[in-house]
């Protein structure tokens, strides 16, 4: 199982950081009870093999993005020449990874790059790999209709996943500002996998969502603590809409042990920031609870568990107080607690 883990995310951050050995999934799930660490890695084994996009993945997500008739109609090539991709995302690399592979594909498939486009675009698109709690798309696409946006323009979002409650904000947030600037913005949105996560629907979400507190007195202080954002359980409903776990008891088997490590992490804090969840960065309850990987980096609207913590720091250093599974490339600033994606 640790030999099947390490192939499946054989190329995390590649060349960047150590490639994944099977010493390496063991030394991160000997940091939880010994009594669930074959539960862990059997329910990450499932969950990696359907939600870690490796960069084939990508690539083939981009592939099929290229030929989408609903999207490009029936002249793949006359659409994309016609049309202008933004490269505006303000923090973060994610954005110009994508472009950069799609420009190799469009090359490969079209005979033209991204930068063809011809004079007085058709249509806009906004590629990115995931819409989580849609903060960035909200604020580069926010900057752009203010600044750069001609007065009508139509613009497709296009990224692998979006959640619900993501894609929800940042369009109500883009369009408020398309019309306090006087633009009219017409925005589309196009995805692969949907998560399903608002509150309302939380007994159907397809995100790591507790249907109980565990008996932990950490756990219980900090749920207690929360008072803008009360704990709301999940119902078990049986499988996720897009069939992430193995099984309803393997999903909650993660959701609380992911949540008491999550926890165990903040505590390494003295005043860890609210933003910093148990369950991965999100604006409301125990954190959003992702659990979708890409070869490029880890989320960190995942638990804090899979990425929090820095093999390379000084022993005695806080971050050095956890072994992260999927170390996490973060942004200039050196945080490890970066704005959620």
């Amino acid at each position: 199982m640790l030999k099947s883990i390490a192939q499946t995310i054989d190329d995390y951050r590649s060349c960047k950081i150590d490639k994944p050995t099977p010493e390496h999934v063991n030394r991160w799930v000997n940091q939880f009870s010994r009594n669930v660490q074959l539960h862990i890695l059997n329910e990450i084994d499932h969950v990696f093999k359907r939600m870690y996009f490796s960069r084939k993945k990508v690539a083939n997500f981009l592939y099929g993005l290229v030929n989408t008739a609903a999207l490009v109609g029936t002249d793949p090539r006359s659409f994309w020449k016609k049309t202008h991709f933004l490269n505006i995302q303000d923090r973060g690399k994610s954005q110009k990874m994508m472009l950069e592979m799609f420009d190799q594909v469009l090359r490969k498939h079209c005979g033209i790059g991204i930068n063809q486009c011809e004079d007085s675009p058709v249509a806009y698109v906004y590629l990115d790999d995931a819409v989580f709690t849609g903060n960035r798309v909200k604020q580069d696409i926010k900057k752009w209709v203010e600044a750069d946006a001609p007065a009508n323009a139509k613009i497709h979002v296009v990224t692998i996943l979006q959640s619900t409650l993501g894609r929800w904000y940042a369009e109500k947030e883009i369009r408020k500002e398309a019309e306090a600037v006087q633009k009219n913005i017409d925005i589309k949105w196009w995805h692969e996998i949907e998560l399903e996560n608002r509150r309302l629907y939380r007994n159907a979400s397809s995100v790591l969502w507790p249907v109980s507190i565990p008996d932990d007195p950490d756990v219980k202080t900090y749920v207690e603590q929360e008072e803008k954002y009360p704990f709301k359980p999940r119902m078990p409903l049986g499988r996720s809409t897009n069939d992430i776990f193995s099984s309803e008891q393997g999903r909650q088997l993660l959701e609380r042990e992911m949540l008491v490590a999550g926890i165990k992490i903040r505590s390494f804090y003295p005043n860890p920031k609210p933003i910093l969840r148990p369950l991965g960065f999100g604006p409301f309850g125990l954190g959003f609870g992702a659990t979708v990987f890409t070869f490029h980096n880890c989320p960190n609207n995942c638990p804090l568990a899979f990425w929090w913590g820095d093999p390379d720091a000084d022993s005695g250093h806080h971050l050095s107080k956890w072994y992260p599974l999927l170390p996490r490339k973060t942004y200039p600033s050196g945080n490890t607690a970066d704005a959620p994606f």
